[in-house]
């Protein structure tokens, strides 16, 4: 399918359209998806559920799985990215032993609250740590939580939170702000950034589907998690945080090149982080696995940190009217952060994940 008709057919403008159009690109394969359903709804009272299909052989020792939806509101893009790779072929060109896993809305209560949180209010992509072994301290977001997401939304408490954190900027500088915003936090349930108490849903939804899949049984495991928010305009960076020395990250090198954003060395667009995805692979499957971010930018952090604020001030406040007109606001900003509506980054999107995708699967091919 050429570009131009993939952007129009392929996203989706709510949760529920995204479904039925996964299901529906699905449906051509003959394969039924295996349904995670979530025990809650969404803001129209719609069932929620996290679907997997398994896609080639059910024996192949080499694994591709291509996750959307961990940061719930970014499922918009990854749901586009899945339904594109089945519309265009993709089934039909994997390589000999190799099968694809799709697992659609992973954080489906996200995707369909328009929210980066679960319905635990948790950043999904840093409740991956061992909570019996503690958790980090992230004393920056400590200092600045009431600025990040303050109790009102009027111009004066707005402007002391601002003022606090151009004098934190200009006191630490940019980088540990952007540490103590958004490396991971374990204190503030209604703050940004949180990685929960305990394990969320999905994560043990994840769980479920690692051992339903018997992907510890695999030779090599290929994770590609998609993301938005963060990086130039539709370019999507292949995040990587394998150390230096591993298997892991010669192999992710050896698919996805200088591309590779390795921000444990500062050359990403991201800055390290606590309890992302890689920690949920790595006790499990060791040196047979790569695991990457896709990450495709969209707007100015400063721009999508405002967004966050008013989103986590909304659902601060208790039930709301999902029609309102200031909760329509605050949604339409959320959610044009992390998808934009241009038919141009859609394309750019697109355009990037199916090289990727091509670049896995051969890199798969190849490992022994």
């Amino acid at each position: 399918m050429d570009l131009h008709s993939s952007v129009a057919g392929s996203f989706a403008e709510t949760y529920g359209e995204a479904r039925e159009k996964f299901l529906a690109a699905l449906a051509p394969t003959g394969l039924a998806p295996r349904v995670y359903a979530n025990p809650n709804t969404g803001p129209t009272g719609e069932d929620l559920a996290c679907e997997t299909a398994w896609i080639g052989p059910e024996d192949a020792a080499k694994v591709l799985v291509l996750i959307s939806a961990t940061h719930g509101v970014e499922g918009f893009c990854g749901s586009g990215v899945q339904v594109d790779w089945l519309t265009d072929g993709g089934p039909d060109g994997l390589p000999d032993g190799v099968a694809v896993l799709i697992v659609h809305a992973l954080n489906c209560h996200g995707f369909a609250w328009w929210r980066r949180v679960t319905e635990e209010g948790c950043d999904l992509n840093r409740n991956f740590i061992d909570f019996s072994q503690g958790v980090p301290d992230n004393p920056g977001h400590d200092d600045l939580v009431d600025a990040f997401v303050p109790a009102s939304l009027d111009p004066a408490t707005i402007a002391a939170g601002e003022k606090k954190i151009a004098d934190y900027r200009e006191a630490h500088g940019e980088l540990a702000f952007q540490s103590a915003r958004k490396a991971g936090q374990y204190r503030h349930a209604h703050s940004v950034f949180f990685g929960g108490f305990e394990e969320t849903w999905a994560r043990r939804t994840l769980t479920r589907i690692f051992d339903d899949y018997r992907l510890g049984d695999r030779a090599v495991v290929s994770v590609v998690d998609v993301h938005t928010g963060l990086g130039p305009f539709g370019y999507g960076e292949p995040i990587c945080g394998h150390k230096r020395g591993t298997v892991g990250l010669e192999r992710v090198l050896s698919m996805y090149g200088d591309s590779t954003g390795l921000p444990a060395e500062g050359q990403s667009f991201s800055i390290p982080l606590h309890g992302t995805q890689r920690a949920f692979w790595q006790p499990r499957l060791d040196d047979r696995y790569t695991y990457v971010a896709l990450e495709f930018g969209t707007y100015n952090t400063e721009r999508g940190r405002k967004a966050l604020r008013a989103d986590h001030w909304l659902h601060n406040q208790g039930a709301f009217d999902w029609n309102a007109p200031k909760t329509r606001e605050i949604k339409m900003e959320l959610r044009t952060q992390y998808y934009p509506v241009a038919d141009d980054w859609k394309e750019m999107v697109l355009w990037r994940s199916r090289q990727v995708l091509r670049q896995t699967l051969q890199g798969l091919a190849r490992f022994s």
